[in-house]
């Protein structure tokens, strides 16, 4: 019967031993319900602030249930009356939040470009940015795994718009899938309801909202040094057309596309278009998003594949076979 009351079941135990027998003191209690007499103490302190219990002589008495939970419903009364207040008044203050925020969302309040000039102010404003979003966000994640303080920034942002029901479609590099933290991150993002795909280079960090404004970095190479944030119509349908052509040719999370002879992946091909363009070993990783270990493992097996000794020879043995076009 107390349980339902908050109190445990040596509380019920004791209050019925002393209902039904008089006199009792701690220790023929402790004995009567099999605990110790520090325990009894304990739960005698409850029962009788609860006013269940009365010492008396240094005896117990059991006092009238009917007195004692029509005070301790008048306490939960004006506790829940209390709580009640305080979410009215929380629930008016998020009301009044969001107010604002939409205000600072709304697109004819801000100039066709604006820079953000630190990672701090990039991350306050995709913050409301992400809030104020209603129907879609559209995001390019090069750079391959992403930092647990980017992914620890982004979850309580992504949380809520998948569950207000926004559509949250993201390209990540081919290479963030030997990333665990970014994988499971992803996964997390598809089991939600957002949709991730993955391709082997990405030209830059875009974040659309809402298909009215955007995010791309001051500089492509360092996105830590700030964002420039654009809301003209014209740049953005750019940026939107860009984002959909590559959405296209990029592979759902949890697949692997190969090329159409089914010799090689997509970002085995990418490395070879890379290579083909005399870039270094150094700056075709970067782009692939991947170690300078990992991406000459993958150059050694292409070699090995097509038989070729040296670099040149493979990119010759590459063209005729039609993994590469020149």
């Amino acid at each position: 019967m107390l349980q339902e009351w908050g109190l445990d079941a040596h509380a019920d135990a004791i209050y019925r031993l002393v209902l039904t027998r008089k006199n009792l003191d701690v220790a023929e209690v402790a004995t009567q319900v099999g605990v110790s007499e520090t325990s009894v103490r304990s739960t005698i302190d409850k029962l009788v602030e609860l006013s269940l219990l009365r010492r008396s002589s240094g005896t117990l008495r059991a006092g009238s249930p009917s007195v004692a939970f029509h005070d301790l419903l008048q306490r939960q009364r004006a506790e829940l009356s209390r709580r009640q207040e305080e979410f009215m008044a929380a629930q008016q203050a998020v009301a009044h939040l969001i107010s604002e925020y939409s205000e600072l969302c709304a697109v004819g309040a801000r100039h066709e470009c604006d820079a953000l000039e630190s990672l701090e102010a990039v991350r306050a404003r995709i913050e409301t940015l992400a809030y104020c979003t209603k129907s879609e966000c559209l995001s390019f994640m090069p750079g391959g795994a992403q930092s647990p303080e980017s992914l620890e920034a982004s979850r309580p942002l992504d949380h809520a718009m998948l569950e207000r029901g926004v559509t949250v479609r993201t390209v990540y590099m081919d290479s963030a899938c030997n990333d665990t933290a970014t994988l499971n991150y992803a996964r997390w993002m598809v089991a939600l309801g957002g949709e991730v795909r993955t391709m082997p280079t990405l030209p830059l960090r875009i974040v659309i909202f809402d298909r009215e404004v955007a995010l791309i970095p001051l500089d492509p190479e360092c996105s830590k040094k700030g964002a420039v944030e654009v809301c003209g119509a014209g740049i953005i349908a750019a940026l939107i057309a860009l984002f959909e052509h590559l959405w296209t040719s990029a592979t759902p999370l949890g697949m692997e596309r190969r090329c159409c002879d089914n010799s090689i992946t997509v970002q085995e091909r990418e490395l070879l278009r890379l290579l083909a363009q005399g870039l270094t070993d150094e700056a075709t990783s970067k782009k692939l998003g991947i170690g300078l270990r990992t991406h000459r493992r993958m150059v050694a097996g292409l070699m090995d594949r097509l038989g070729a000794r040296s670099r040149f020879e493979a990119g010759v043995k590459a063209v005729e076979r039609g993994w590469l076009t020149v």
